[in-house]
């Protein structure tokens, strides 16, 4: 079924807002202008938006017709100018950041949702975050808005169904073509309905009307543990409706895309992997793909591994961030795992930790990335940014001169988890692990947090002044903290 007429099986209407947008996502810059891209959802009987800039109007593509709803991508383009323009889209003005050298703020979230009930909160306590984020905005701008991974939890729109309601819990029973055409309707609708309240919802829609996005996935943005699961369960024809979908889903609605434009928007062309890398002013984005060629036994696959090695080999001269979806940096999980192998009643948590770069099943893999970083790092300082663990936290690898940093930021609307669980991690951080000899990790502490972990909701800063780089966290208790510098 062709993305750009996806109309479902059912007759009913879809549940749905009637529009959203504008969405902005980043797409390139030059000296004199800053390419953009403009998500919007309008009724299908309604005249398309009209989008104007000082570079002139915008380029309207439909991407998706499905029960009257259009989803629409608008291409233009900002000058740099003065490093502050604004394009206005039916008779509204959106003020943008336009300059990323010099001194510029970006600001990085993760785990947007939950797995149960997460449009069942009230939408002010859902989006607080959010809501301390458009404020932040509106004291010091953001230049750029960086997603780390499971921006929808797409978990209840999965087992809604009556094929995936028991999958991938257990194997599944044959099935008809007709039954699995249904499914892919049914998932598409529910997907469509998830992604457009998110974006239609306040303050996620008054932040990405004013920041460019770029985004890379997380299991939630397919289902709990993608990748990770018997192989049986990833691929049978349910798991492989499951993943297609929400890949479908996740060029429409985290990167304005289908599948013609994968060649322009990320490093590997055929699409196998979603990692893309941009180099800008004084320092590079680069964001490998950990879910689609994730395995029981890899994290990544050849495109992967490509990317990560282009860049080494490119010798970066700027400040690096790596975004890796799920933590680089991190305490010995391999010990939980065997004492879970040893308690059935634990043993439904194992692909929970496999997901990780510390199981045991990918320590090998662990350490080529780790050495890569190292590699990386001779010519430029690297940064790494993870979310997927619902806590706050930072942490160091010794490196050759330099120190590899993690900062982790999540979630921003996931709901904090029991501080048992941030005080159980921290005593396995005390442990210590140094996968790489002679390169120890060790988890840090926030600064004015008394545990290495910390339980609260929160994204993260990022800001360079006169060249150097700093990063704070905004937390949803203790507020705002002390900077740490990068």
């Amino acid at each position: 079924m062709s993305p750009a007429d996806a109309a479902g099986d059912r007759a009913d209407p879809l549940n749905a807002p009637a529009s959203f947008g504008p969405v902005l996502l980043f797409r390139g810059l030059t000296d004199q202008r800053l390419s953009l891209s403009a998500l919007v959802g309008h009724p299908e009987d309604a005249p398309p938006p009209d989008l104007q800039s000082a570079c002139g109007p915008g380029r309207y593509r439909a991407l998706m017709r499905i029960d009257g709803l259009v989803v629409a991508r608008i291409d233009f383009a900002l000058p740099v100018g003065d490093g502050v323009a604004a394009y206005r889209l039916d008779g509204r003005n959106h003020q943008v950041v336009t300059r990323l050298d010099g001194d510029l703020r970006m600001a990085f979230v993760s785990c947007n949702g939950q797995e149960h009930g997460d449009f069942d909160r009230p939408e002010a306590q859902r989006n607080a975050m959010w809501a301390r984020l458009v404020a932040d905005h509106a004291r010091q701008p953001f230049a750029l808005l960086l997603h780390g991974g499971d921006q929808i939890y797409a978990d209840e729109d999965v087992k809604s169904h009556p094929l995936t309601r028991d999958w991938p819990d257990r194997p599944p029973r044959e099935v008809t073509a007709a039954e699995l055409h249904h499914l892919e309707a049914a998932l598409r609708r529910a997907f469509v309905v998830r992604y457009t309240r998110l974006l239609a919802s306040d303050a996620v829609a008054r932040i990405s009307a004013m920041v460019p996005s770029l985004a890379m996935w997380d299991d939630h943005d397919i289902c709990d543990g993608w990748g990770s699961l018997e192989r049986s369960r990833g691929r049978s024809a349910i798991g492989q409706i499951v993943f297609r979908i929400a890949r479908e889903m996740f060029l429409l609605f985290q990167h304005g895309a289908v599948e013609d434009d994968i060649p322009d928007l990320f490093a590997d062309p055929s699409g196998a992997a979603l990692g893309w890398h941009h180099r800008l002013p004084g320092f590079d984005l680069i964001a490998p793909d950990l879910r689609s060629e994730r395995g029981r036994r890899q994290v990544m696959g050849p495109g992967g591994w490509s990317l990560m090695e282009r860049l080494r080999d490119a010798r970066p001269q700027g400040h690096v961030f790596l975004i890796s979806s799920v933590p680089l940096l991190g305490p010995r999980l391999s010990l939980v795992e065997r004492v879970m192998t040893l308690i059935p009643s634990m043993q439904k948590y194992e692909d929970d930790l496999r997901d990780q770069w510390q199981s045991r099943a990918h320590r090998e893999e662990w350490r080529r990335m780790l050495s890569l970083c190292l590699d990386v790092m001779e010519d430029a300082p690297m940064t790494v940014l993870s979310g997927e663990i619902h806590l706050a936290a930072q942490a160091r690898m010794r490196g050759r001169g330099r120190d590899l940093i993690q900062l982790i930021a999540s979630g921003i609307a996931h709901d904090a988890p029991p501080q048992g669980y941030a005080r159980g991690l921290g005593l396995l951080a005390g442990l210590g692990e140094a996968p790489l000899p002679g390169h120890p990790i060790r988890i840090g502490r926030l600064p004015g947090q008394r545990g290495r972990y910390v339980a609260e909701r929160n994204y993260l800063t990022l800001e360079r002044r006169e060249g150097s780089w700093s990063a704070e966290w905004e937390l949803e208790q203790s507020g705002r903290t002390a900077p740490v510098a990068l």
